[in-house]
């Protein structure tokens, strides 16, 4: 299940928040950039996803085994790790405050200035968002992403630059962990492999390598087949 995250949590916990053609899962594009392939899939998936996110567009797949057809133009490509919870010291954080609709404009803009990964006006409805604020400022956040049955993700750690070194992202990684296990799930995470102070914090925060991962953003034909 951990091996195709999107989309055991689009036929699963965050089925909610999906839209779906033949055998093709998305979420709502104002929610999230990831699709969903089962498992087990034939050519005619692809002809699904076309049609379910339209001529032209760009979506990330994940995992070596995808091999979308030849006509789909390939525009990015990575290597990422999976990571998941070995002990991590998870817990409460006094300062941390819930954040949703109210905070949404602000979590954007910080976002947009440490780019931590995908975003879109309603990630925040995915899960719980906890945030930092200094002298009324949203400086650093974490939140829940993906939420395949019995697991969720850990996304959208990030810290604006002039706060880093202050172990916030630290701090709220192991609030939103407890709030996860609180919950009775068990926690992962993602990052790009690149990113190695990241995978270092999270390695000391009590994290695991439980795979590498490939990931890639195709385009799709500008006319349907």
């Amino acid at each position: 299940m951990l091996d195709n995250p999107a989309w055991y949590s689009l036929t699963g916990p965050h089925a909610h928040f999906a839209q779906a053609n033949g055998s093709a899962r998305r979420y709502h594009p104002d929610v999230s950039v990831f699709v969903g392939l089962p498992d087990d899939r034939d050519e005619r998936v692809w002809a699904d996803l076309a049609g379910l996110v339209g001529p032209g567009a760009e979506i990330p797949l994940t995992g070596a085994e995808v091999a979308p057809p030849p006509d789909w133009e390939p525009v990015a490509k990575g290597t990422g790790v999976q990571m998941v919870d070995d002990g991590i010291d998870a817990r409460p954080d006094p300062e941390a405050v819930v954040l949703g609709a109210a905070d949404a404009a602000e979590m954007a803009r910080l976002v947009a200035r440490t780019n931590p990964g995908p975003w879109r006006p309603r990630t925040f409805e995915l899960g719980t968002y906890l945030g930092i604020r200094r002298d009324g400022r949203l400086v650093a956040m974490a939140g829940e992403r993906l939420h395949p049955p019995g697991w969720t993700e850990i996304s959208a750690v990030c810290t604006d630059a002039g706060h880093r070194g202050q172990g916030l992202a630290g701090r709220l990684v192991r609030a939103v962990a407890h709030n996860i296990r609180s919950r009775g799930d068990q926690v992962l995470l993602h990052a790009a492999a690149s990113n190695t102070n990241a995978i270092r914090l999270y390695r000391q925060l009590g994290f695991r390598l439980r795979r590498e991962t490939t990931f890639a953003v195709y385009r799709t034909p500008a006319q349907s087949s």
